[in-house]
């Protein structure tokens, strides 16, 4: 794509906007297209990778680009140094002295930089992973989330098959392939804008990560249970909750924004689903989740996190969240946690999960959520997913990582009430 000043200095001033890293980037990216909405479809392309490549690798980039760290200087470095543009290609967008600048980025050495540079970490997460974690698996998993994620649908079982979605999509000339896990799931090898698709606008396919997908696995709800999504956010899990139920007993969406619930609507219309019942609550506590107590066969807790997990998608994360943000995040996971688990019923099965790389988020809240509830046993993941004919091990807890899985990170433990 050839480099104009034009598209140069709107890549520049939508990393201006985006930088302080008040707002999720996706969304500050979204507001400076519809304010700019004479950009065309490639100059938009080329700000969006521009932009969020230079989110994935800031760290590096400010390294090369010292002393000059403004958001033009980290697009150029990046430029120059990471996407190999020479030095006569971008002479026609330089201003004075910055081909000189230009030379001695290109010739700075990336060899022996500290850890925490070469994973394009901010320190703390890179102390977080240590625990854990050997140098090089921190570079192994870094480097798995700077690649950029596929784009996955799940098949809506109540409306299709997989073969069959397959083949429509083969005859409209989207290159698409199962995914290796997931049996509801499509992997497109491009990124077409599937929403104006005749499957996606009939409710055949809905845009979900495999990952994602396979937590639906692991809660196994059937048909005739009373389930519950108990943080549902826009309901995608929901909706593969409820094809797995084939739209039989009952399903209950639970989230305090309405917001959200609202963008589950269209969705749900969609779907042809018939059981599923969004729910807006005050809180975990709220009075209609106490009305259900140890009546529920399955409950699904996507507990909100830090998000680690997605940084192939959403790589301003990694510099918006603090250790503070953690500690608030996993004290309301803990909690939730504890109140779903109210819900469920003997011999009824909860399963917590996220979308976070981090132990704070994931074995240490299942740990002592254990610990103080001893009605609950640990089931293992592996054996969950093995009963629904799913070919993945990753041990007790169900782990994902893109360099392993080609997914996004995530995190599951399946816990049981005991008979």
């Amino acid at each position: 794509m050839q480099l104009t000043e034009t598209r140069l200095g709107h890549a520049v001033h939508a990393l201006t906007e985006i930088l302080p890293l008040a707002y999720p980037a996706d969304a500050s990216l979204s507001r400076y297209f519809r304010q700019n909405h004479e950009l065309g479809q490639k100059d938009r392309a080329f700000v969006a990778e521009t932009v969020f490549a230079v989110l994935r690798r800031k760290r590096l980039l400010e390294h090369l680009a010292v002393p000059e760290t403004g958001p033009r200087h980290l697009i150029l470095a990046h430029l120059a140094k990471l996407q190999g543009l020479s030095l006569r290609e971008l002479e026609p967008v330089l201003k004075p002295g910055e081909a000189d600048w230009l030379k001695q980025v290109k010739a700075v050495s990336t060899d022996d930089l500290p850890l925490a540079i070469q994973a394009d970490f901010p320190d703390w997460l890179v102390e977080s992973l240590a625990a854990r974690f050997s140098a090089d698996e921190i570079l192994t998993l870094a480097r798995g989330m700077l690649q950029p994620a596929p784009l996955d649908l799940r098949v809506n079982t109540v409306l299709a098959g997989r073969d069959e979605v397959l083949a429509i999509l083969a005859r409209d000339g989207i290159a698409a392939s199962a995914t290796p896990y997931s049996p509801v799931g499509v992997r497109l090898k491009e990124k077409p804008a599937i929403n104006r698709h005749p499957l996606f606008l009939s409710g055949k396919i809905e845009v979900q990560d495999e990952g994602s997908q396979l937590l639906g696995y692991l809660l196994a709800p059937r048909r005739g249970e009373m389930v519950a999504d108990f943080c549902a956010g826009a309901g995608g899990k929901t909706l593969l909750l409820g094809a797995l139920m084939h739209s039989q007993g009952r399903l209950y969406a639970f989230d305090v924004s309405e917001k959200r619930l609202k963008q589950l609507k269209p969705r749900l219309k969609r779907s042809g689903l018939s059981n599923l019942h969004p729910q807006l609550i005050a809180n975990e506590n709220d009075i209609k989740i106490k009305r259900l107590a140890g009546k529920l066969d399955r409950v699904l807790v996507d507990a909100p996190c830090s998000g680690l997990g997605t940084l192939r998608r959403n790589p301003d994360l990694k510099w918006r969240q603090k250790p503070q943000d953690i500690e608030e995040l996993t004290q309301k996971q803990a909690a939730i946690l504890t109140a779903a688990a109210r819900l469920v019923k003997t011999g009824g099965r909860l399963v917590y999960a996220t979308c976070s790389i981090l132990a704070e988020e994931n074995e240490h809240i299942v740990e002592a959520f254990l610990a103080a509830h001893p009605e609950f046993e640990f089931r293992a993941a592996s054996e969950v997913l093995a009963q629904q004919h799913i070919p993945l091990d990753t041990g007790k807890y169900f782990k994902l990582a893109p360099h392993v899985h080609g997914t996004d990170g995530f995190f599951a433990a399946v816990l049981e009430r005991k008979g």
